[in-house]
């Protein structure tokens, strides 16, 4: 069963990370049922093998817990911010909602380099003044296809050393309708206007994706696994045999052929799936 922590690692404290979980317990434990990381420990996973320096994480479930900061800690004792994805929507306002919105409000007051995905971007785009809405074009989901960098995103140290034009994992009904005052948008493709942006509010400084760069080809396949009846109705995927096809890609994704791994490089490459990632943790504020 999926078990409700606080996990404060005790390490050398080059960074002070503050991990946040976007997810209700129901949709955590549907992970674990199948055998699969949660979303939070899929994000921890990666930061931690690709940071430089060591990472003093605290992970908290705000969508879960009332009280979810550990005793004897503070918001104020953070430097980095991390956003996990969610299966819920802004617009419904229920109390795991409103909780999230609430403190990413206090975050913004502080000083820290923030990355948020997906639903993380949802979240600080609402709570820095934006607006959210279901996508009119419906769900993109597995693959965001053809992401390509506007002149504001080539010239951002997010994408330092990323291709111009990129396909990410996904898995998203919602975007962004209305940005933040000052918003830049980085990035874009013919689903959703606002594949990435970059704002500051107040002291804060936040990176935000509509895509997943922490996730990685294995857990896609289980995540695949999990809602193919969905994939289906909603025509990611047009039939079975199609669907299978590419799950078997990410679920052998170290034996591809040469064909298959430039096809697919984007998100099987770690190194480059997770640039924006590595980009953020070099980010000095």
């Amino acid at each position: 069963m999926f078990l409700l922590f606080h996990d404060t690692l005790k390490i050398k404290k080059n960074m002070n990370l503050l991990l946040v979980d976007g997810n209700e317990k129901e949709a955590s434990d549907r992970y674990v049922k199948m055998g699969m990381d949660t979303q939070f420990e899929v994000y921890k996973k990666i930061l931690n093998k690709i940071s430089k320096n060591n990472i003093n994480f605290t992970i908290i479930h705000p969508a879960i817990m009332d009280e979810y900061l550990p005793v004897g800690i503070s918001l104020d004792d953070f430097d980095s911010v991390a956003w996990t994805g969610s299966l819920l929507n802004i617009y419904n306002q229920t109390r795991s909602v409103t909780k999230q919105i609430d403190l990413a409000k206090e975050l913004l007051k502080r000083k820290n380099k923030i990355f948020a995905s997906c639903w993380g971007l949802q979240i600080f785009v609402t709570a820095a003044g934006g607006k959210v809405r279901k996508n009119p074009k419906g769900l993109e989901a597995i693959l965001a296809k053809n992401i390509e960098l506007s002149e504001e995103g080539i010239a951002h140290p997010m994408y330092s050393n990323k291709n111009k034009k990129f396909n990410a994992f996904c898995w998203h009904y919602d975007e962004a309708e209305i940005l933040p005052n000052n918003s830049q948008v980085l990035a874009s493709n013919n689903k959703c206007k606002f594949q990435s942006i970059s704002f500051r509010s107040n002291n804060s400084n936040v990176w935000a994706v509509q895509y997943h760069p922490e996730f990685n080809p294995n857990w896609m396949a289980g995540l695949m696994s999990q809602r193919k009846d969905i994939l289906l109705e909603h025509n990611i995927y047009p039939n079975s045999s199609e669907f299978e096809k590419e799950k078997k890609i990410f679920e052998s994704d170290s034996k591809l052929d040469n064909y298959e791994f430039n096809c697919y490089e984007d998100v099987i490459n770690e190194q480059k799936h997770s640039l924006e990632l590595s980009n953020w943790l070099e980010l000095k504020i």
